[in-house]
């Protein structure tokens, strides 16, 4: 059986990859926003925030899940989602880093 192309990467970068796609819609985007300003909600609140139908709000949640940026816990027939921390800062530290290679570099080449 061949490997995949994510074989080829290292946990790290493939980690950093799946934050960066899962961000790459606006309506997740836009549900990073929302929970950002509230402690946590259901995912009625976020449908009653965002112009989508609920069904497409859930699987933006998954997908956000998925990636590791929010964290939900079942309350009764809810669920409440947060933003995970522990993501933010593993792509916060990421660009950190990034940053300081290019300013050190001075990115001469274009």
């Amino acid at each position: 059986m061949g490997t995949t192309k994510s074989d080829h990467f290292s946990v790290k970068q493939n980690q950093i990859a799946n934050i960066a796609k899962a961000i790459g819609h606006p309506a997740r985007v836009a549900i990073l926003d929302y929970l950002s300003k509230v402690d946590s909600c259901i995912c009625s609140d976020i449908v009653n925030e965002l112009p989508l139908a609920q069904p497409t709000i859930s699987q933006h949640l998954k997908e956000l899940k998925n990636a590791g940026l929010i964290k939900g816990n079942i309350e009764g027939n809810a669920i409440c989602y947060c933003i995970d921390e522990k993501a933010i800062e593993k792509i916060q530290a990421y660009f950190t880093k990034l940053a300081g290679k290019l300013t050190k570099q001075k990115n001469t080449c274009c």
